[in-house]
C-alpha cells in the first residue's frame, strides 16, 4: 500500500500543494511547459526571469562536470533572462494563472532601473501572480546593471526592492547571488527595502571544463568562452551552508531554499534547516519533470519512519544544533570501529589514513585487514570517508582527552545510505 504523508505548506501566506517549485530557468520559459509540470505534480514554479526586452543568446551555451563516470555532478549554463517579451511572458503568467488555479505561478523579473522595476511588478500584479520574485542573482548577464552584480551592491538591492513594494502589496521574494563572501546583511538591505522574503542561491560564477581544442574554457562560442554560472549537486553544500546562515540571521524568514535538489533527500535537508519552499531545476534538465514523483514518494516514506504526519513536523529541527565552530565539544574523540565480516580488504582505510591522516592503522598483510592504533587515531574519520562498504567502518569507543570531564555524548550510529 502507497505510504500518503500531507505535503502541503503555507509559504509567504500562500497555500501550496507541496514545497516543490521549479526555479525561474530554461525549464519554465513558456505556458507549455509550465502545465505540463503542473499536471506531473509540481505545485509551482518561478517563471522563467522576465526583464524589460527579449534576450539575444549565445550558441551553445551549457557544459557539464562528471566525475569517475557520473554524469552531471555540476552544470555550467550561459543562458540569461526569457527570450520572450515582457508582454508575451505575462500573457503566458495569466493563462497558467487562469488554468491551474491551485498551482503557483511566481512571477519572477529583472530590471536595469527603478522605472523598469516597476513597470515589470505592475504588469506581475495584472497577470494574477501571487508572489514576485527580483532576479538580484544570475552571474551571465551582459550588462552590470543586472544580475549578480546587484545582488552584490547594498544601495541596489535596497532600492530596487523598495521600487517594487511602492507598486504592489504582493509578496516580494529577493532571489541573491552566492558570489559574496557574506549574504545575511545583503539579505536584510532588500528586506529593509520591502522584501518579505529572499531565495537562495542562485547559481556560482565558474569556469566548468577547459577546451584543448580552442584554448578556452566550455562551451565553445565562436572560438571563446566566458565565466557564467554553476548548479547542480556539486553546489549543494554551499546552498546549505548559505541557507542555514540566512535563518540564523534572519528573524522569522520564510526561506525558499535552492541548490542541488535531485533527491527527496535533498529536498529533506533543505526542510529541516528551515526552507518552506524548495526550487528546482538542474535535476529536471537532467531527468524531466517526472522527478517530482521521485522526491514527493521519497519525502513522504521519510516522514512515515520518523513519525511525521505533515511538513511543518519536522521544517527547522535541524537548524538550532548548527553551531559556531568554537562552540563545539572538544574534549572527546570518537575511534572507529572495524566490522571484519564486512571488510573486502581493498586497503583504501590504511592507504588513505597512512598518506592523508595520522598513520593511525596498520596493514595485516596476511588476514588484508586493517588494525587499528589506539594512541594515533585522532578519531578524525578519514577511514570511515573512503571506505566503500556502508557501516564496514562506524562509530567504536569513546577516548576522553586527559583531564576532560566524561559526559553524555551524542553521535551518529548508521552510516548507511539513508541514515534515517
Amino acid at each position: 500500500m502507497a505510504i500518503k504523508k500531507d505535503l502541503s505548506i503555507k509559504y509567504l501566506g500562500v497555500d501550496c500543494l507541496n514545497p516543490f517549485f521549479l526555479s525561474s530557468s530554461p525549464v519554465c520559459a513558456n505556458y507549455e511547459m509550465v502545465a505540463k509540470a503542473y499536471k506531473e505534480g509540481w505545485a509551482g514554479c518561478f517563471f522563467k526571469t522576465v526583464g524589460p526586452y527579449a534576450m539575444d543568446e549565445c550558441s551553445p551555451r551549457f557544459d557539464n562536470v562528471a566525475k569517475e563516470g557520473t554524469p552531471w555532478i555540476g552544470f555550467k549554463n550561459m543562458e540569461q533572462v526569457s527570450q520572450h517579451t515582457p508582454e508575451e511572458n505575462f500573457e503566458a503568467m495569466a493563462k497558467l494563472n487562469h488554468d491551474f488555479p491551485e498551482h503557483i505561478t511566481v512571477a519572477s523579473i529583472m530590471g536595469s532601473n527603478v522605472e523598469e522595476w516597476k513597470k515589470l511588478a505592475t504588469m506581475a500584479e495584472q497577470c494574477g501572480a501571487k508572489l514576485i520574485e527580483g532576479n538580484f542573482s544570475c552571474p551571465q548577464m551582459a550588462t552590470n546593471a543586472m544580475g549578480s552584480d546587484v545582488g552584490t551592491n547594498p544601495e541596489l538591492l535596497f532600492k530596487y526592492s523598495q521600487a517594487v513594494a511602492s507598486v504592489t502589496k504582493i509578496p516580494f521574494i529577493a532571489k541573491m547571488t552566492p558570489n559574496c563572501t557574506e549574504m545575511v546583511s545583503l539579505a536584510k538591505k532588500a528586506i529593509e527595502g520591502g522584501a518579505k522574503s529572499v531565495s537562495a542561491i542562485n547559481t556560482i560564477k565558474s569556469i566548468t571544463n577547459i577546451d584543448f581544442e580552442n584554448m578556452t574554457a566550455m562551451p565553445v562560442v565562436n572560438g571563446k568562452s566566458s565565466i557564467s554560472g554553476y548548479s547542480g549537486a556539486a553546489i549543494k553544500p554551499i546552498a546549505l551552508r548559505f541557507c542555514a546562515q540566512l535563518l540564523q540571521g534572519i528573524e522569522g524568514l520564510e526561506l525558499s531554499g535552492i541548490g542541488g535538489i535531485e533527491t527527496w533527500r535533498d529536498a529533506a535537508e533543505y526542510l529541516v534547516l528551515g526552507c518552506r519552499n524548495l526550487q528546482v531545476t538542474t535535476s529536471v534538465m537532467q531527468y524531466g519533470y517526472r522527478i517530482v514523483e521521485d522526491m514527493q514518494n521519497g519525502l513522504m516514506h521519510f516522514m512515515a519512519e520518523r513519525g511525521y504526519n505533515k511538513l511543518d513536523d519536522f521544517v527547522g529541527k535541524a537548524i538550532g544544533n548548527i553551531i559556531p565552530a568554537e562552540n563545539l565539544n572538544r574534549d572527546f574523540m570518537l575511534l572507529p570501529k572495524f566490522d571484519d565480516k564486512k571488510c573486502i580488504g581493498c586497503g583504501r582505510c590504511y592507504v588513505s589514513c597512512y598518506d592523508g591522516g595520522h598513520q593511525a592503522l596498520k596493514w595485516n598483510e596476511e588476514d588484508r585487514k586493517p588494525e587499528l592504533i589506539k594512541d594515533k587515531c585522532v578519531g578524525c574519520h578519514l577511514c570511515l570517508n573512503v571506505c566503500p562498504i556502508q557501516n564496514c567502518i562506524s562509530t567504536g569507543e569513546i577516548a576522553w582527552k586527559k583531564a576532560r570531564k566524561p559526559v553524555e555524548v551524542t553521535y551518529k550510529k548508521d552510516y548507511s545510505s539513508l541514515g534515517l
